[in-house]
């Protein structure tokens, strides 16, 4: 058994040299790593000192419904000055976090990365570096509720039921995709950008002015895994001087696939192998479609960073999940399916409203199944911003590859159809992993009836 206690509350973090106050687990930004061996029962306990309730979802694992941590659907949330224990099997190894799932706390430091292990897995590489990207506002003149209130997340008295379907964004204005530079042109993979604009963008929690330093020698492979914690912001991340070659996606293995640059959507993971060049890279993420990015610093000798450290492989080959293929002997077994779901994405920026099937959370019919269904579901994108879709307590299938993903991006008026097995009965959530989007509302229940 792996033990772990996470103790969530107000702490001060270090932005080179500027103090912001936030809330985090203990005094880490991210959060304590956890680690654990495909086949280990995990026990955190989670101490809540906030002022507020909390909770704690373990993103992209399928465990038992009541460790999901999704107050109002999976359990209480955890009081302030109260405590909750969760206790459940790692059942595939990959790469994961943990992030609160209480309102927008996901926009402040309430997050981390959890490494599940394959204990067969032959570990050919020389370092292992675990890459946390992130947006960030918290403390800087505003918090993410004061966000969720100018966006207008909770006002107006109507029950959901409009059809926001097809609807534009609207005017944005301060809140809309931030100043529009050279870097913005990026955003034309997605065909949108985001709804907030950010000050800073964070590698393993450090700005640019403070960069995070991996160390190793020329000729060296490391094992670099990417996680998104992102609230809002896709990032299109490269390795100055080098090319990736991408081996597993939301912990499940790929075709391995070289590129020079990986587009990587809010709470979808990565991982890539990277035979080290001899010299000082810049290892950085663009905000897709925004004007900033975040870095961290590859030194395999001495020297300083050009300095223009932007590299150019971000306008190289850019390799987005659904452009990966799996590894056989993780494809789904063929079958017909039992059951078919159609769900459409829509919204509007004015009223801020992002909706499934034309309502909003907690209007939206659930998805009904039955235990050991073979379920299909289409998943239409009818508005112009993208959105990454996350489904609890379940990995799927993309219908046309195969491919194994918990977390898929579905860029403006594209269609994604999934195939998953209901083999983990309960209520589990089904929403955009924007975390704005799902507090206005993307969000419904994969509902098992039987």
């Amino acid at each position: 058994m792996v033990s772990a206690r996470l103790t969530s509350r107000p702490v001060e973090v270090d932005f080179g040299g500027r103090i912001v106050t936030t809330w985090g687990y203990d005094d880490s930004l991210p959060g304590p790593l956890l680690r654990a061996r495909a086949g280990d029962l995990l026990r955190v306990e989670v101490d809540n000192q906030l002022p507020v309730e909390t909770s704690v979802h373990w993103h992209g694992l399928a465990l038992s419904n009541d460790m999901d941590g999704v107050p109002g659907l999976t359990q209480d949330p955890i009081a302030a000055d109260g405590r909750f224990v969760y206790e459940f099997t790692a059942p595939d190894a990959g790469t994961y976090f943990y992030h609160s799932h209480s309102g927008v706390q996901l926009d402040r430091g309430l997050y981390g990365a959890l490494i599940i292990d394959d204990p067969h897995e032959p570990g050919d590489y020389d370092h292992e570096w675990v890459v946390v990207l992130d947006d960030w506002l918290d403390g800087t003149g505003r918090t993410p509720d004061e966000v969720a209130r100018e966006l207008g997340i909770g006002a107006g008295s109507g029950d959901g039921a409009e059809d926001l379907g097809g609807m534009g964004h609207g005017s944005m204005g301060e809140m809309g995709h931030g100043t529009m530079g050279e870097e913005t042109m990026l955003s034309r993979l997605l065909g949108g950008a985001g709804d907030v604009s950010y000050p800073h963008f964070l590698v393993g929690g450090r700005v640019p002015d403070d960069l995070m330093v991996f160390t190793a020698t020329p000729g060296q492979r490391a094992r670099v895994r990417f996680v998104n914690a992102g609230a809002d912001t896709a990032f299109r991340v490269a390795l100055g001087g080098h090319r990736m070659t991408v081996t597993h996606t939301d912990g499940f293995p790929v075709v391995p696939q070289d590129t020079d640059a990986l587009l990587i959507g809010m709470g979808e993971r990565f991982d890539v192998l990277v035979t080290l060049g001899d010299g000082v890279f810049p290892l950085f993420a663009q905000a897709e479609g925004k004007t900033g990015h975040g870095q961290a610093l590859v030194r395999t000798a001495t020297g300083d960073l050009p300095p223009q450290p932007r590299p150019r492989e971000l306008d190289g080959r850019v390799l987005l999940g659904t452009d990966l293929a799996p590894r056989d002997h993780v494809r789904l077994a063929e079958q017909d399916h039992d059951l078919y779901h159609s769900v459409d994405m829509g919204g509007t920026m004015s009223p801020y409203r992002w909706t499934l099937n034309g309502r909003t959370h907690p209007d939206v019919p659930p998805l009904n199944v039955n235990a050991g269904q073979r379920v299909r579901m289409r998943m239409r994108n009818m508005s112009d911003m993208f959105h990454p879709m996350h489904l609890h307590g379940h990995t799927f299938a993309l219908t046309d590859t195969g491919l194994r993903k918990d977390t898929v991006t579905i860029r403006p008026m594209r269609t994604v159809e999934i195939e998953f097995d209901t083999d983990n009965p309960g209520q589990w959530a089904l929403h955009c992993h924007n975390a704005y989007h799902q507090e206005a509302g993307m969000m419904t229940t994969v509902s098992y009836l039987a």
